[in-house]
């Protein structure tokens, strides 16, 4: 083991028998914030300074093992527990790394999830609807609400756009690679003559900012307009002006919505969109930084970047950044993404773990 990777272990080792000291204190609850937070680190320690300790009890084990080879009756018996806590020691240093790795704060967070469709006209919006039934049925699997915060339907189905809240645990950890441009190629029905055409969607995955303090919004940098929402809706929604429509001033970021049943709600959701579209600004501008230092594929969270291509004559789905084809689109188009998801997980993983392997 790297000796700058032993020296975090132990200083998080220390920091955990302060934590509990501090917890077993008699003011411990008193500040009630300071006892969440501390806990929440307690509880963040916890497994890597176990598997730290599991690892100690192995070297002590080979240290024994060969002290014990200097003694003949034992001589056998030593060799062999020698070589199997040997073996066990790579196995316990990947898997430490692992716990090491930097923990995303957003993994935890509900996704605000983007769809628009882009070039292809009427059937880029029908694609539009097929990636969000895909990823509808996939909340769906793992039991996650979908709230639709905001749709523009195309006039052959589909959408020009929809922004919806996916609500879940872990939900933006398992989702927030997918932001990016989405291809498809497949013969519209429309068409008559057999052609294959292509079009495409973009796609952006935020994590949703917390109410308090995640997102700083100043009340001045902010223009609230309202209007008459469009489509159909019965006379009521005609006759108020209950669509909302959000301008942040400093950036020019603007969130709308009309779907909802009164002007209140409305803002409620648009508010919710700009504030995740702002954090995700701040998102992006960190893996950017982290990206000049060491180029990440899988993070990079370029929205003009392809990511995928959905053959349907072919039956195959690739994504481009971990060169990754699986040949089951009607599946994944019904929200099978665990293989999908998994592969582009364990590429990041590993992306980090070369990066903790050039430190120190």
């Amino acid at each position: 083991m790297k000796p700058s990777i032993r020296e975090k272990l132990e200083r998080l080792s220390d920091r955990l028998e302060g934590i509990d000291a501090m917890l077993s204190a008699e003011n411990a609850a008193s500040n009630m914030d300071q006892f969440r937070r501390i806990s929440r680190e307690r509880s963040d320690l916890e497994a890597v300074v176990a598997q730290y300790a599991l690892y100690k009890q192995v070297e002590n084990d080979i240290a024994e093992a060969e002290a014990m080879l200097a003694d003949p009756e034992m001589r056998d018996f030593a060799e062999e527990e020698l070589a199997a806590a040997k073996a066990r020691i790579p196995e316990l240093e990947l898997a430490l790394q692992k716990l090491l790795l930097p923990k995303d704060p957003n993994d935890d967070r509900t996704v605000i999830l983007e769809i628009r469709a882009g070039t292809g006209g009427d059937e880029s919006a029908l694609f539009a609807g097929d990636l969000f039934r895909m990823y509808s049925r996939y909340a769906e699997r793992q039991r996650w609400p979908v709230e639709v915060i905001s749709a523009s339907e195309s006039d052959l189905g589909g959408y020009k756009e929809v922004i919806c809240r996916i609500a879940g645990q872990g939900a933006y950890s398992r989702l927030k690679f997918e932001s990016g441009g989405h291809r498809v190629q497949r013969v519209p029905e429309t068409e008559t003559q057999g052609r294959i055409h292509t079009s495409a969607c973009t796609v952006a995955v935020m994590p949703e900012a917390d109410e308090i303090g995640d997102v700083d919004l100043n009340p001045a940098d902010l223009r609230i307009d309202t209007f008459r929402a469009s489509g159909a809706g019965g006379q009521h929604i005609n006759k108020t002006d209950s669509a909302v429509r959000i301008t942040h001033l400093p950036t020019g970021i603007v969130a709308e919505c009309q779907d909802g049943r009164s002007q209140h709600a409305n803002k409620a959701s648009a508010m919710r969109v700009l504030s995740a579209r702002i954090k995700d600004i701040q998102v992006r501008a960190q893996q950017n930084a982290i990206a000049s230092t060491r180029k990440s594929l899988i993070g990079s969270g370029d929205r003009s970047e392809r990511i995928r291509t959905y053959n349907f004559p072919q039956g195959r789905v690739t994504d481009h950044r971990i060169n990754l084809t699986l040949y089951k689109i009607a599946a994944i188009m019904d929200g099978d993404l665990d293989e999908l998801l998994g592969a582009l997980a364990s590429e990041h993983q590993a992306e980090q773990l070369a990066a903790l392997a050039e430190q120190g």
